[in-house]
């Protein structure tokens, strides 16, 4: 937990917005200091001040610097996307996710499928030279041949039934 800062010299930033006096046991205080007006701000134009306050009140001392951290993620993140807020967020990873293991699946094929070819060349020339452009020419398992990774996961995966989340948040 932050140290509390002296009431008699300035009121935390709760106060100073609010207009109210700043007082000893002031719930605010350790948590929204005086040099950070904005954290404070944008949890009250979310959330108000009351409701932040009994939330602070309901939680236990030890977790209310955790709480106060994920109300400011969270008003930061309703105030760039009102409608879905974090979960908008968490569907963009999750999206970004599927996406970056399906390119890791496709190198994989590629090398594997390189690798064999490799291994039949050597065989049959005895030269270990590395061609990485024929890696290009190789076909994927969507059954077409790829240039590079430019393709976005959707279009991809239309035959693979795996999910699409480009359209809602997928919780």
């Amino acid at each position: 937990m932050r140290s509390r800062e002296p009431r008699s010299t300035c009121s935390c930033a709760a106060c100073k917005l609010l207009k109210r006096r700043c007082g000893p046991n002031c719930i605010f205080a350790p948590y929204f200091r005086s040099d950070e007006p904005k954290k404070f701000a944008i949890v009250h134009k979310v959330f108000g001040a009351s409701n932040v306050s009994k939330i602070l009140i309901e939680v236990p001392e030890e977790q209310r610097e955790d709480t106060v951290n994920s109300l400011a993620y969270e008003a930061e993140v309703r105030l760039r996307d009102p409608v879905y807020g974090c979960i908008g967020a968490i569907a963009l990873l999750q999206r970004k996710m599927v996406e970056l293991q399906h390119d890791l699946a496709l190198a994989r094929a590629r090398l594997a499928l390189y690798a064999a070819t490799c291994s039949a060349g050597i065989a049959n020339t005895g030269s270990d030279r590395f061609n990485m452009t024929a890696l290009a020419e190789f076909p994927v398992a969507c059954g077409g041949i790829m240039d590079g990774f430019s393709q976005t996961c959707y279009e991809l995966n239309q035959d693979a039934h795996m999910y699409d989340f480009t359209q809602i948040p997928y919780i």
